[in-house]
């Protein structure tokens, strides 16, 4: 058709990842721009024209970069021989074999290059279909396997079955009458909220993470990558955190709902005690001690 437009595609770029929603239900009142349901062609068409823009954008760089090559001569710098082999290997990635950049085996050093131009296909995706609320219930839907084989064959990503319908009225139902009488709608229709599954799937794909600070009159979320360690997770409260750590007083999320206080927590001997090496784990609950002492004014 037409092609996605550029106000469409810039905010692709502005992203670390994506949930690419597919629609599998027929129905007279949504009308589809393709005329009929096909969930596979629609993900085709949206794939196609992310890849043929990465193409367009590394048929540009490449020759840039080969032009910086010939004015080493003999003496190219091994970084530039390097960014452009994984430029070329790129290239063919996405020419020839058709896949997207995320698929391909890179090593750290390619990695890097790659991550400085922020490739369309470079990003990790969540595919999650959207289903009528029939269907969900059921867990049923003609197009589930054929997506299924698609996007196995493409990227391997995760695929979850989700119907919006359903969950707009669970929001809805929550905003106006709380969430007690969320769940027991849920319990009526034999069905289940898949958000919070699709929240938690996006921060995998990430590779982040959330930890809990929580006093007598509030608790927050903090997100970090996975693998930091405590005292940087602390600076993202506050610098201070950071350069004035000296522990983190941790629990585990699950056996504080297990036990059912910090009290008991700790009468268990599992409210523990971590240095600077300790990498947060995700669901900590964490409260940070430090000591930050003012810098003497320069004379």
């Amino acid at each position: 058709g037409a092609g996605l437009g550029n106000a469409f595609l810039s905010h692709i770029t502005a992203v670390d990842g994506i949930y690419h929603v597919c629609r599998a239900f027929s129905d007279a009142e949504v009308v589809h721009v393709e005329g009929e349901v096909d969930p596979v062609r629609d993900l085709q068409i949206i794939f196609d024209e992310l890849r043929l823009k990465d193409i367009e954008r590394i048929e540009k760089i490449i020759p840039d970069v080969e032009g910086k090559m010939k004015k080493f001569g003999n003496n190219v710098p091994k970084e530039l021989r390097d960014e452009h082999n994984t430029l070329i290997k790129c290239q063919k990635l996405l020419c020839e074999d058709e896949k997207p950049v995320r698929v391909g085996d890179w090593n750290h050093t390619e990695a890097n290059y790659l991550n400085e131009y922020l490739f369309l296909t470079a990003k990790p995706a969540v595919f999650l279909v959207n289903l009528s609320e029939k269907d969900f219930k059921n867990k049923k839907n003609k197009w589930l396997k054929k997506i299924k084989d698609w996007v196995d064959d493409m990227t391997g990503e995760p695929l979850i079955p989700f119907s919006a319908s359903f969950e707009s009225k669970c929001l809805e139902i929550e905003e106006e009458s709380g969430l007690e009488a969320v769940e027991k709608y849920c319990q009526e229709n034999e069905m289940k909220s898949v958000l919070p599954k699709i929240i938690k799937l996006g921060y995998s794909v990430l590779n982040l993470m959330y930890f809990f600070t929580a006093g007598e009159d509030e608790v927050k979320c903090w997100t970090i990558r996975a693998g930091t360690l405590a005292p940087q997770a602390a600076g993202t409260i506050h610098t201070d955190f950071e350069r004035g750590f000296i522990c983190a007083e941790v629990m585990k999320f699950e056996e504080f709902m297990e036990l059912g206080s910090e009290n008991a927590v700790k009468s268990a001997g599992k409210y523990r005690q971590q240095g600077k090496t300790y990498e947060v784990c995700d669901g900590d609950i964490v409260f940070f001690k430090f000591n930050v002492t003012k810098e003497k004014a320069k004379k």
